[in-house]
């Protein structure tokens, strides 16, 4: 088994297999990147492929002085955040998922009863606000949230991936969290 340096001089090398490895091995974590930040599985999906390409053809100038798995979040969050600016400025920007965080659902505890169209449609808004929330966030902060917070990595990690200190990442997931807070206060304080 292969430890990342050698992975990466195999891939160096040209060998094909290993390429395939690299992408077995970091698939999951770059689409669940890239979804938790553009909120659509097709399109995480999509922008994973242009990540392992990007990586394909840029392979000689990574020289290891990160972990292997921080250069590949550095990619993935940059391919999101152009997917992102790219259909804002054609104004395509699609609606979140309801299921957006496959596992990590949003949703509030049922009762026994059965199937209630009312609470799903509830749990549903409750959702769009949250993630919309989200998205109104400036950008540093909603990488560092999102890393945080769905992708679960320490704020060493982040500071690595986003090339801040450690110091910056907390004061980013603070403000991100208190301009949350107030977000989601004016929404349910409306009524929405």
């Amino acid at each position: 088994m292969m430890n990342d340096s050698e992975l990466i001089n195999a891939i160096k090398n040209g060998e094909e297999q290993a390429f395939r490895r690299l992408v077995d091995d970091y698939q999951l974590l770059v689409v669940n990147t890239c979804k938790g930040l553009v909120h659509s599985i097709e399109d995480a999906q999509d922008i994973a492929q242009e990540v392992f390409i990007e990586v394909y053809h840029s392979v000689e100038k990574f020289r290891g002085d990160s972990k292997l798995s921080t250069w590949l979040y550095r990619i993935a969050v940059n391919k999101s955040l152009n997917f992102i600016r790219d259909n804002k400025r054609r104004n395509l920007f699609q609606s979140i998922s309801g299921n957006l965080f496959g596992t990590k659902e949003l949703d509030l505890p049922t009762n026994d009863t059965g199937y209630r169209p009312d609470k799903e449609a509830e749990n549903n808004q409750r959702r769009k606000n949250i993630f919309k929330a989200i998205d109104d966030l400036p950008e540093n902060q909603r990488v560092a949230f999102t890393l945080s917070k769905i992708e679960d990595l320490s704020y060493r990690e982040i500071a690595e991936v986003m090339s801040l200190s450690v110091s910056s990442v907390e004061s980013l997931i603070h403000r991100a969290k208190l301009n949350l807070q107030k977000k989601l206060y004016k929404c349910y304080k409306k009524g929405i």
